[in-house]
């Protein structure tokens, strides 16, 4: 298989500039009409026109918008037949790739893959006289007024923005200014190197606590690389968890109908009916096409049905801002049920194959063991070579037994490949 969790995704070579092209061409014979976007990676702008030239080649009218973030391409392909955008997200800098969009702004799905892989081995060519042409796109604008249009401040907050010089440094920092806040930006420039790890979890970003405290902020932002994710901090200083998070923006919207991961808090159960689906926000957004008010995963991605069906990390910034400028955001975190959650990853040359000697179906679902005090999840990274543990438990003793479980189950099932 060629797509992971989140589209094409793998460390950058000629194998993938040439990859690129034979996409660009496959996306084409399914739609003329295509919004192409890219991170601020320095392999970024040659994979765009790799994928440019194959869609051209095949006929197809090319959109461009330059670096902008994944749910910024993602709400402009409502305009045409197919959106692509050229990252490979929160994976460190020597990774790139190719995620495909509809319309509805929600990922190809599996059915739509496999007719891409399909279509990549078949030749697309057209003559000179049916080649397509190049035009320019304003997706920043686009994104950044639907957004004010739902968004509102009640008074003006103080929020701490880290880009990390990803393609959110193209739109949050003006856009949440516009919105009414007062932005202390960092690594809000496009650089072309990240400053940090771009996966903003939080022992990749210690400062941001540090500052929100010392500029008196209500909040924190933080980004990563293509922004379809934001994490936060709240006016304490505080990094809030995803699962809070997750809670947090539910809560907020009165969301009584939650679609989430199977690696969430069994803690959002108590306060909305919820569905679960394997790790990935296509497999939310697929779900969320049938049911729910709202959805996301701990890892940071949000999706807003009602407003497009990609995981929007820009809107959900704003709409964090929205909060703080209303409630305490801490008071809210500190009266939402906590039960301790572990998360652990290892690095290692074939996740697929440990996962089925384990029992696992399909390695990226994994294997989920449970029962009322806890869970344990053995998962493989959808887009990098790891392999990831997830486990809960009502008491800190059981989730650290569940991990315990979890990791010995590991050590078995690489000891059956040996």
């Amino acid at each position: 298989m060629l797509f992971g969790s989140s589209g094409i995704r793998r460390q950058f070579d000629m194998k993938l500039v040439d990859l690129a092209q034979h996409v660009g061409a496959a996306v084409a014979a399914g739609s003329q009409k295509v919004v192409l976007g890219r991170d601020t990676r320095t392999t970024s702008r040659l994979l765009e026109h790799s994928v440019i030239s194959g869609m051209l080649s095949a006929g197809a009218d090319v959109y461009t918008c330059g670096v902008a973030p994944t749910p910024t391409v993602a709400f402009w392909t409502r305009n045409v037949g197919a959106g692509c955008m050229i990252t490979a997200s929160h994976n460190p800098e020597p990774y790139n790739g190719v995620k495909l969009l509809n319309p509805d702004g929600s990922s190809f799905t599996r059915r739509q893959q496999a007719e891409i892989e399909r279509l990549i081995t078949g030749r697309h060519w057209k003559d000179w006289t049916r080649q397509g042409c190049v035009r320019e796109a304003d997706a920043v604008f686009a994104h950044t007024e639907a957004i004010l249009d739902r968004v509102n401040l009640e008074r003006e907050v103080r929020v701490v923005l880290d880009c990390g010089n990803g393609a959110g440094s193209a739109i949050s920092p003006d856009l949440l200014a516009s919105a009414g806040a007062r932005v202390i930006g960092l690594n809000c420039n496009i650089s072309g190197r990240f400053s940090r790890p771009s996966e903003p979890l939080e022992a990749n970003i210690p400062y941001v606590g540090g500052m929100v405290r010392a500029q008196a902020a209500d909040c924190a932002v933080v980004h990563d690389g293509d922004a379809d994710r934001m994490m936060a901090f709240d006016e304490r200083g505080r990094y809030i968890d995803g699962d809070h998070l997750l809670m947090l923006f539910a809560g907020y919207l009165g969301s009584r109908r939650v679609v989430t991961t199977v690696d969430a808090s069994m803690a959002i159960e108590e306060i909305a009916e919820v569905r679960r689906t394997p790790v990935g926000d296509t497999f939310v957004s697929e779900e969320l096409l049938s049911w729910g008010d709202f959805g996301g995963e701990p890892s940071g991605s949000w999706i807003f049905p009602d407003h497009s069906y990609c995981p929007d990390g820009i809107y959900a910034a704003a709409l964090l801002c929205e909060i703080a400028s209303v409630w305490n955001i801490a008071e809210e975190l500190d009266s939402m049920p906590r039960y301790t959650v572990l998360r652990d990853s290892f690095a290692v040359e074939n996740p697929g194959e440990i996962l089925s000697a384990l029992g696992a179906e399909e390695a990226t679902h994994g294997i989920r063991f449970a029962d009322d005090e806890g869970w344990c999840l053995i998962r493989a990274s959808g887009t990098e070579p790891k392999i990831r543990i997830t486990a809960e438990g009502r008491t800190p003793e059981t989730a650290r037994e569940k991990m315990r479980q979890g990791q010995e189950r590991l050590k078995r099932g690489k000891a059956a490949l040996r």
